[in-house]
């Protein structure tokens, strides 16, 4: 893995978290407010150019940022972030895994396997890998928060994207089983499950279903998208003390879509 292409030198003393998928949406959001809330953050993602922008955003704004590249398909990758930021640090406080790819919009009947297996790869695997890095070191330390982050999809069903509905349920079982795992170590385990958020994936799904946002938002009881900025808020305080007593929950944040 490279070296973070940019960046402050950290303090030993401030709270570190990193972010998987940074380069936009609700990744770079959360990166945001994450540095706001006083942590150095390590900005992760495939997409070089749009991380090194958030980073320069977070840095622009006073905060403390590094972008470092890391495909979450690969355990090494993982695992190599985690031992770079210890190095550069001493601890790993938060680790909020947010990398996910939609995958095709088609019927299941038509669906070629592989289709799944490519969503799977990323979209559950990518969080497989990046929480059993995180977790050695947080259980070591009696102390840490993973949020991970699914969706609505991962509480009900998803017409049409059979693959990432699928995987979102998943990361949902993921989050509940290692909260259990790990409840007595003073670690927590939580994941949001946002709605419709105004993001490229969901603009490139309204794509793929010929939809428009009015048709969109007319399905959603709050009649409009969610923003990156409000799951942003929602995953900060999963990750901070004063979620201290919640641990396996998978928080919607859907404008009412899973209270119909």
């Amino acid at each position: 893995m490279k070296a973070p292409i940019s960046g402050h030198t950290l303090s030993l003393a401030m709270r570190t978290a990193y972010v998987t998928g940074a380069a936009s949406g609700i990744g770079r959001a959360t990166a945001h407010r994450l540095a706001t809330d006083g942590f150095a953050v390590f900005a992760t993602d495939i997409d070089e150019a749009g991380g090194i922008e958030t980073v320069a955003q977070i840095e622009a704004a006073g905060g403390t940022a590094s972008f470092v590249r890391c495909d979450v398909t690969n355990a090494d990758a993982c695992r190599a972030l985690v031992a770079q930021i210890l190095d550069a640090h001493g601890r790993l406080d938060v680790a909020v895994h947010n990398a996910g790819i939609e995958g095709p919009v088609l019927p299941l009947a038509a669906l070629d396997p592989d289709a799944f297996r490519q969503v799977f790869e990323v979209n559950v695997m990518g969080v497989v890998h990046g929480m059993q890095a995180a977790l050695g070191t947080m259980v070591e330390a009696g102390q840490g928060s993973i949020v991970n982050v699914a969706s609505v999809a991962g509480l009900n069903g998803f017409p049409f994207h059979a693959p990432y509905a699928t995987s979102k349920h998943a990361v949902v079982g993921l989050t509940r089983t290692a909260a259990l795992e790990v409840a007595r170590t003073g670690v927590r385990v939580n994941a949001v499950c946002p709605g419709f958020t105004d993001t490229p994936m969901v603009d490139d799904g309204l794509q793929k279903m010929g939809q428009t946002l009015e048709q969109l938002t007319r399905r959603i009881p709050a009649r409009r998208l969610g923003h990156p900025d409000e799951v942003a808020a929602a995953i900060a305080y999963l990750a901070s003390a004063a979620a201290a007593y919640v641990t396996g929950h998978a928080l919607a944040l859907d404008g009412g879509l899973d209270a119909g």
